[in-house]
Formats: structure tokens, sequence, C-alpha cells
């Protein structure tokens, strides 16, 4: 039998306070008395403190996130463009952090997927594209992602063709580029790994290749 522990690249602690929010969040949203609202309150709390205690985010910032989300809990989506120009990726720069990744981002409510990350391309890198194809649904858990987030995440990745436009930069992104595989620059490890992108440049050569996922 397979240990689910060896799937995932986040300490144990993360996947224990992350549930426990979320059940937090989903009892609020069920509760219909005072004193069980009160109860899945007090368990929100501990796992902020929990996050607190074992991150860079202080307790009353992660309170005020956790306060902000409201509803049954599920995962949120991210959205991530693969466009090539030759053999070269695009990349953008962000303001954040100064390092590079995929364009992309939250996909927004009322958007569809694809709608989401053509719309994040624009913003971020000045291109006019389109959605072609679905490359992948990771469990963002499953990925050597840091640091880790209070929340569960998809990141979707697409294929997409440039239709228009030209390399601009917006307030999230400060460079737009293309770069070959063995001179990609530093990355922005929040938002992609140096493996999603090698798995990118190798499914994009292989269209008949299936979306991966997990």
């Amino acid at each position: 039998m397979v240990d689910p522990d060896s799937m995932h690249f986040e300490p144990r602690w993360i996947r224990w306070a992350r549930e426990l929010q979320a059940l937090a969040q989903t009892g609020l949203h069920f509760a219909s008395t005072d004193y069980d609202k009160e109860r899945y309150q007090r368990i929100s709390d501990i796992a902020a403190q929990i996050f607190g205690q074992h991150s860079q985010i202080e307790g009353p910032l992660i309170q005020t996130i956790f306060a902000a989300q409201s509803g049954y809990a599920t995962p949120k989506v991210d959205v991530r463009a693969a466009i090539f120009r030759e053999d070269r990726i695009l990349l953008v720069q962000e303001r954040s952090d100064g390092l590079w990744t995929l364009p992309g981002g939250w996909a927004d409510v009322n958007d569809s997927p694809s709608e989401a990350v053509e719309k994040e391309v624009l913003q971020e890198s000045g291109f006019k594209s389109r959605a072609s194809r679905l490359l992948a649904l990771f469990d963002r858990t499953r990925h050597p992602h840091d640091p880790p987030f209070p929340f569960h995440i998809y990141k979707l990745f697409f294929l997409c063709e440039i239709e228009g436009g030209s390399p601009t930069t917006s307030v999230e992104t400060s460079a737009v580029e293309f770069f070959p595989l063995e001179s990609l620059p530093p990355l922005s490890l929040s938002r992609v790994t140096a493996e999603q992108i090698h798995f990118c440049f190798e499914a994009a050569s292989n269209p008949n290749q299936p979306t991966v996922f997990d």
C-alpha cells in the first residue's frame, strides 16, 4: 500500500491545519446555534495559531485571511499558461518577489478555465492568446512549491497559442521574455517549479499526450 504522506511535499502539520480550517469554515456555514458557531470558530483560531507558529506569516494575518472565507470549503484554482515561440517558453517576472513564472493566477468567478488563463496572459504579458489544450491538473501539495499555502490549491496548466499583442509589463509583472529550457531564470517557486516547466516542454512536443493529473 502506498503511504499517502509520501505523495506530498508539505509537512504533515500543514495538511492537518489546512483540514482543520476547512472543517471549521464548512461547520460555520452550516452551524445553526451560537454554541456550534463558537466551537467552529475556535477550531479556525487553532488552525491559524498552528500556521502562525510554524510559518513566516503572523497568526493575526492568518486569522484575517481565514475570516474572509465563507461557505463550503473547496480547493482554490490557479491557472498557468505554457506559451512557446520556437524552442522557448514565455515567462513573466513578478514584481512581488523579482522571480519568474508562467503567466497566470487565480481563476475569477464567472470565467471558464480557458477564459481565466487567456485573461491572465493578456494582463501579465500583453499577449492575446488562445488556450488550445489542458496539459495538466496538479495538486499543489504534491509538488515542491514554497512556501506552503493555508488553502488547498489545484493548478491547471494550459497550452496556449499567441494570437496578437506584444510583450507588455503590468502592475504585477516587471519583465516579459521567452527562455530556452536549458537557461531558465530564477523561478518563483510559489507559482511554478522547474519540473513543471520541463513537463510543459515535453507535453507541448507530444500532441497526443493525455492530460496529466495529481
